[in-house]
């Protein structure tokens, strides 16, 4: 553990052991890409999987949901386990356990056994990025991180954003079903990479592991499983107007606080949260959070934009929020150059504010948008998520010895999948209440009994005269006009939200100016 916490690049060679750290990279990208993958692939299937599951949009989202919140409960604890098993051993058993669980998903008959299998999913999965990055990380010396990370990042930002387009072509092509198929030949090959090519420190092998902290384990579960349950089902019992949310509630706050305070005072707890003493990792851990608010709400609602509102198929609402994923390939090579020269606060405002600025863009969409209206906002998105994704771990990391690192990570990557799942469920309320209140104001502005909407409703019913009959007429006309007020309702649903994540972005801005200078290319001062 020493050669570990005083010299990196010793650590890096007891890491890769003679093997091309790039080589490792590509493990652990593979295995990266694999779990980020699932989280975004499903999204333009879920109308599909709630038809075949006789199961209703909204529960549908469960498949998502459940998933992240599997996954954050595990994510803390990949660091104890890693030290308990030997982190190859267990980065090993989580692919395998990810891998089968995408077939159960795969396979599954009804909602039920689908959100089951989901769960064991997330859990098999919450552990990959974590040990996949703290691996990555102590694989390269300081000065060649950010290449890595740059390398790294293939599989965190470009893996949500090409995740619905591959989705949309095997629902399409195959089923939905195949949309989890797929991981099966990508978890085999990075099964047998991993084992090939990576090997565990001495810090690691020799460690000296605490006492599991079950304290600590079961308030993580309690609190996160009550915060999934309040965000999905909410909505839909009128929030503190029942009763169970209240409960809900209260154990969200107790076990939440209880966690915290038990993480931060005991010995050696599962997690431990005096790694927020760093301030750079603080602020960044909170950018994160932010980031995965943004970006799993906008991957869900583009896509879903364009299937509700256009009437896209999966394919071609994937198709055409593509350019997201082209442009984060595209902004991969430049911020891995620039990673090392440059103030990654500069990086972070840059990728922050160009995000900002398009997903703006996007709160101007109308119902008249064609295929390549949205091209270049998107295909700049994806660029920007590169400028994001890069330096905000070289900027959280950067104050952090190799031996903080797995902790650090866990926490990390919980605070983004948490930060995700909150968007993913807010985008979904923020869509249903908004709808309704449009739907309500374009009803008042244009009462039923005024002039323009009888003469509307006049030439609707003598063009559809022919085709439904004098008798039929009027309630297929009053059908229409009913149809076309909720897709502008919900079209203009979809400005705010657009707009208010726009808002969220433009405040991260703000908050990058906290972080402190972390000198690009080399340790910073404190680091070992």
């Amino acid at each position: 553990m020493a050669a570990s916490a005083t010299n990196p690049q010793a650590a890096a060679d007891q890491i890769t052991a003679g093997v091309n750290p790039w080589v490792i990279a590509g493990a652990v990208m593979l295995a990266t890409f694999m779990e980020v993958l699932d989280t975004s692939i499903a999204a333009v299937a879920l109308p599909y999987i709630a038809g075949s599951l006789s199961a209703s949009n909204d529960e549908a989202t469960w498949v998502l949901t459940s998933y992240l919140v599997s996954n954050a409960i595990v994510l803390p604890m990949s660091n104890w386990m890693s030290l308990r098993f030997g982190r190859k051993r267990f980065l090993l058993t989580c692919v395998a356990v990810f891998t089968v669980a995408s077939f159960a998903c795969g396979a599954a008959p009804t909602l039920g056994l689908m959100l089951f299998a989901r769960v064991i999913q997330g859990a098999g999965g919450g552990a990959l990025q974590p040990l996949s990055q703290a691996i990555l990380l102590e694989s390269f010396p300081p000065a060649k991180r950010g290449a890595a990370l740059a390398v790294f990042a293939l599989g965190v930002v470009v893996a949500p954003v090409l995740g619905p387009t591959l989705g949309g072509w095997l629902t399409d092509t195959y089923s939905w079903r195949y949309a989890f198929y797929i991981n099966i030949p990508i978890g085999v090959a990075a099964l047998v990479m991993i084992n090939t090519f990576v090997h565990d420190p001495d810090y690691i092998k020799n460690a000296k592991v605490p006492k599991f902290d079950n304290i600590g384990l079961g308030t993580l579960i309690v609190w996160t499983g009550c915060l999934q349950v309040i965000l999905d089902k909410g909505q839909e019992d009128d929030w503190f107007g029942a009763i169970w949310i209240r409960w809900a509630v209260f154990f969200l706050v107790t076990s939440f606080v209880w966690f915290c305070y038990h993480s931060w005072t005991k010995k050696n707890p599962l997690v431990d949260l005096k790694v927020f003493k760093d301030r750079n990792f603080l602020v960044g851990a909170f950018l994160i959070f932010l980031f995965g608010v943004a970006i799993y709400s906008s991957t869900t609602l583009l896509p879903l934009f364009y299937q509700e509102l256009l009437g896209y198929t999966a394919f071609t609402a994937g198709i055409a929020v593509a350019p997201r994923g082209i442009g984060a390939i595209f902004g991969m090579p430049v911020i891995g150059f620039l990673s090392n020269k440059v103030d990654p606060r500069l990086l972070l405002t840059f990728g922050f504010g160009l995000f900002g600025i398009t997903t703006f863009y996007f709160g101007n969409v109308t119902l008249d948008v064609s295929p390549t209206t949205l091209l270049i906002p998107i295909l700049l998105t994806g660029f920007a998520l590169s400028f994001v994704f890069v330096p905000i771990n070289s900027a959280a990391y950067g104050t952090l010895s190799n031996e903080k690192i797995g902790n650090a990570s866990g926490i990390f990557n919980l605070m983004r999948n948490v930060g995700g799942s909150i968007g993913i469920s807010l985008a979904q309320i923020l869509l249903t209440r908004r709808s309704d209140a449009h739907q309500n104001d374009i009803i008042n502005s244009v009462p039923i009994t005024g002039q323009q909407f009888q003469n509307q409703l006049g030439a609707t019913q003598g063009a559809l005269t022919n085709s439904f009959g004098q008798a039929n007429s009027l309630f297929a006309a009053q059908s229409t006009l009913y149809q076309q007020l909720g897709r502008q309702a919900l079209n203009w649903a979809f400005v705010d939200v657009f707009r208010w994540l726009s808002l969220l972005c433009f405040l991260c801005v703000a908050v990058v100016w906290t972080l402190k200078k972390v000198k690009p290319g080399k340790a910073p001062e404190g680091a070992h």
